[in-house]
């Protein structure tokens, strides 16, 4: 059977260990059937693909239903996860195959965009996504850092295991998340996922902890983290690995990372979320020595440019003609017009001249704010047709807050 007749099916739940089995050897990790369990409790098989070659699944691209935050507004997103080859099939068109199939599902599903995190950036620009919300990971020396001086603090921190004071936690990222583009949505089964703590995946780390801060108006903030301990001869190199810190107050945040780089026996604190404006960088006294470091985050694939386009808002008045190329999906390419303004936002065709061109992936790239229409033309992946029509319309995509992810899925 060639590669282009080996089928592609929607996954059943009795597929699931088949895919996680092949997800495992796919990224190079030991098989861990308790984390398998685990993992299970997110798998969607309706919206699960896979490759058969006989009985044998030889690939998979999967999607989580959750919605996202993007400049003013929640949408639905497709979460697209679980994409793996089996090392004996690579290289024979089986991702290209899977992966236009599910761009075309999620478009007749109704999803205006799809997102994801890549392993390696390169496999899924070829498929229209772009790089959409960088971030920085912070490897702080506890010793050269002090938070800035504050007035007194009007909260208390208390410490709880997380999963008894789940609803708590809930309660504060519902409360903090629709603020920040690029979080996702967690109903009940995405709670239990994140906060399953298996002891075989903590590499030696600690148990996840919890630290939660209430302030006047009651609980508004919270840490999660773990601690490696570690001694050299002159005494304890402990670290913190900060999981996720989530606040609705400047003080709760504060409070919160004073409580993080100040734990005992440690000396390093490391983040591997951190947003690029994340307020942490402006309110130390030694702001090179929190050890930032640039990548990127979530990759992001417009699906509907009209809806999509439609369902953001921006941050300024624009009106602009956008002419988009999408070889996978031709339904985007085209002119499109957008305007927004105080009587809303539109987006819709036209044979108008286009004041600006890109391909869908640059579309994808600006689409949360977090990467500037201006700094795509300097690299040539957009072009200004109209002179004059760049600057305004950089200024609209972006946002006052910059896009942050905290959920690899």
């Amino acid at each position: 059977m060639t590669n282009d007749e080996l089928p592609i099916r929607t996954a059943t739940p009795d597929d699931w260990t088949a895919i996680s089995r092949l997800l495992y050897a796919a990224f190079n990790d030991a098989f861990s059937e308790e984390q398998a369990e685990v993992d299970r409790e997110t798998f969607e098989p309706e919206r699960c693909l896979v490759v058969t070659d006989g009985a044998e699944i030889v690939g998979t691209a999967g999607v989580f239903t959750r919605d996202l935050t993007v400049p003013g507004a929640v949408v639905p997103a497709a979460h697209v996860t679980q994409v793996g080859v089996a090392a004996t099939y690579r290289r024979r068109g089986l991702l290209r195959r899977m992966m236009v199939r599910q761009l075309r599902d999620v478009r007749a599903g109704g999803e205006p965009l799809a997102l994801l995190w890549a392993s390696e950036g390169r496999i899924y620009q070829r498929f229209g996504y772009g790089q959409a919300t960088p971030k920085l990971s912070l490897e702080v020396d506890t010793r050269e850092v002090r938070l800035r001086p504050a007035a007194p603090a009007e909260g208390r921190l208390r410490a709880a295991e997380p999963a008894s004071v789940r609803n708590e936690l809930a309660k504060v990222y519902e409360q903090v998340r629709t603020d920040r583009p690029g979080y996702s949505s967690r109903d009940e089964r995405w709670w239990t996922y994140l906060l399953a703590d298996l002891p075989s995946r903590r590499d030696g780390r600690t148990e996840r902890r919890a630290v939660l801060h209430e302030g006047p108006a009651g609980l508004d903030g919270y840490a999660l983290w773990r601690a490696k301990p570690a001694w050299d001869p002159p005494g304890p190199q402990g670290e913190v690995h900060v999981v996720e810190v989530m606040a609705a107050t400047l003080e709760a945040y504060a409070a919160l990372w004073r409580f993080l780089l100040s734990v005992d026996l440690t000396r390093t604190v490391h983040f591997w979320f951190s947003a690029v404006d994340e307020p942490l960088l402006h309110l130390v006294d030694e702001p090179r020595r929190l050890g930032a470091r640039f990548g990127d985050g979530l990759w992001v694939r417009v699906i509907d440019v009209a809806a999509a386009l439609a369902a953001r808002r921006y941050a300024a008045g624009v009106d602009v003609v956008l002419e988009v190329t999408d070889e996978l999906l031709p339904e985007n390419a085209g002119r499109w017009r957008l305007t927004a303004g105080a009587a809303g936002v539109q987006c819709r065709r036209t044979g108008d001249p286009a004041d600006l061109s890109c391909d869908i992936a640059a579309l994808g790239a600006v689409y949360l704010g977090g990467t500037s229409m201006g700094s795509l033309a300097a690299a040539g992946r957009v072009r200004e047709l109209r002179p004059g029509a760049l600057a305004p319309a950089s200024t609209a995509f972006g946002w006052h807050r910059a896009p942050a992810a905290v959920d690899v899925f």
